[in-house]
Formats: structure tokens, C-alpha cells, sequence
């Protein structure tokens, strides 16, 4: 399978709308990895392309798609709409347990900032179909109200410099009654843009999802 064969534009229909999303699919992958993003961002995410880039050196297909169209996201509240975001979520995840080249494929979610929450309410809706869960500086806090229920081993990533989230996933880890691991990667800001953090952010989650997944 070239490049070219391995990354493909697609577009999900649902309803009246359509959802744009870029498909990575690993050679010899057994598992994929949804991309639930923050606000206002997108499936053009550099950070969000980056670690995906190096999930597939690892192995690992992924799917990054928009969770709001181009007309949607011009109106802010949606951006924090996380009814409709897990809506759509859980609506691709579905689209992926049928589509022919994914089907056979593990899944598990990434989620980023407030992206993290959709994918917290999301994985409580897909029960056992969704096997590991990665948060990258994410707001479990948002998602108190179901956190019990998550049963998906989780991993909580937040960079030692941002405080106020690190705080915020240090008081909600344990409101997860299954497996849930918080690390912190030193140095490293909300956007873990510094040099390198995203690569560490990349290690982490490769792990996790190799230890789970596979």
C-alpha cells in the first residue's frame, strides 16, 4: 500500500449535512484512532496531524474529521456545544464500525482541550466498542456528570505549565471509575507547543494505545 493508497479525503453524510475528514490507514494496523478536537479547530489541526502522523509510523490508522461544518463553526456556541459534538462523535464512530475499510479496526478516541469532553460523553454512548481513550490538556471537569461511567482505560496528559487544567484533571481522575492514569509532561504549556512536547505527547499515546488496543 503506497502513500497515496494510505490517506484518503473522505466525506460522511449525515442527514442534511457532511462532514470532511482525512483518513490515515496503518499497512498492517489492527486499530484506528478518532481525533476529537478543541474549539475551533478542525481535521487540519497541525498539532492534531502531527501526533497522528507519528501514530502511524506506529501502526495506528486515525481519522481526523471536522465536528462542525464551515457554517456551523461560524457560530461560536457551537464550538462549545457538547451535545452536539458528542452527537456527531458518536455518529462518525458508527460510520467507522461499517465503513469496509475500517470495520475490522479497533477503536480508540483522542480528544484535545474541550474535544476531550466530546469524547468522554461519547465513549460512555459506545460502551465496549471504544477500548482506550487519550486526553491531551482536556477538560474532564466539563464531563462530571458521566465520568463514572467511563469504562475505557484513560490516559490524562497535561503540560506542568498549565496549571489551572492540570488542577482541573487532578480533581476529576478519580470520578473515573476505570482504569485512568493523569501524566504530566514537564515544561510543556496547554498547546504543548514547545520543542518536543508534542513528540512526548506522540510517545505517551502510542503506548497507551498499544498497550490497550492491540
Amino acid at each position: 500500500m503506497n502513500t497515496i493508497e494510505r490517506y484518503k479525503q473522505i466525506e460522511i453524510q449525515l442527514g442534511t449535512i457532511v462532514l470532511k475528514g482525512n483518513l490515515r490507514l496503518a499497512q498492517k494496523g489492527t486499530a484506528i484512532i478518532l481525533f476529537s478536537h478543541g474549539s475551533g479547530s478542525s481535521r487540519l489541526s497541525t498539532r492534531n496531524n502531527y501526533v497522528a502522523d507519528i501514530l502511524l509510523e506506529k501502526g495506528f490508522s486515525s481519522f481526523l474529521f471536522d465536528l462542525l461544518t464551515k457554517e456551523e463553526d461560524l457560530i461560536f456556541e457551537n464550538r462549545f456545544n457538547i451535545e452536539l459534538l458528542t452527537e456527531r462523535l458518536v455518529n462518525v464512530t458508527k460510520w467507522i464500525k461499517k465503513n469496509p475499510f475500517t470495520k475490522k479496526l479497533t477503536i480508540g478516541y483522542f480528544g484535545a482541550s474541550t474535544g476531550a469532553t466530546s469524547a468522554l460523553y461519547a465513549a460512555t454512548q459506545m460502551g465496549t466498542n471504544i477500548k482506550a481513550f487519550v486526553s491531551r490538556g482536556g477538560r474532564p471537569d466539563l464531563a462530571i456528570p458521566i465520568l463514572n461511567k467511563v469504562n475505557a482505560p484513560t490516559l490524562l496528559l497535561v503540560g506542568g505549565n498549565d496549571d489551572e487544567v492540570l488542577e482541573l484533571n487532578k480533581q476529576t481522575q478519580s470520578l473515573i471509575h476505570g482504569i485512568c492514569e493523569l501524566d504530566i509532561v514537564e515544561g510543556a504549556s496547554h498547546l504543548f507547543e514547545e520543542t518536543g512536547k508534542l513528540d512526548i505527547v506522540a510517545k505517551l499515546s502510542s503506548d497507551w494505545f498499544n498497550k490497550y488496543l492491540n
